[in-house]
């Protein structure tokens, strides 16, 4: 009798968690959930794209800085 009781218990809560594994992945398949997903994404990525340009531009003015590049075009600039 306790055998067949743990087993209907353990099937009951095989059966719930399958039951809510099925809604979350229907919901993230259905147009709205695969909208929100790719939604997100775009923001990941311009984010991602803005935090390189940040980083390229510091990085840049810090090769400028140590070749002393904006100096060498002002000098340039006024022997032509």
């Amino acid at each position: 009798m306790i055998r067949r009781l743990f087993w209907l218990s353990l099937g009951t809560a095989f059966g719930a968690w399958s039951a809510i594994r099925l809604k979350r992945t229907v919901r993230a398949v259905m147009p709205g959930g695969l909208a929100d997903q790719a939604v997100g994404l775009g923001r990941t990525v311009r984010g991602f794209a803005g935090d390189v340009r940040v980083a390229m531009n510091h990085r840049e003015e810090e090769l400028r800085d140590a070749m002393r590049l904006d100096a060498q075009a002002d000098i340039d600039k006024d022997l032509h």
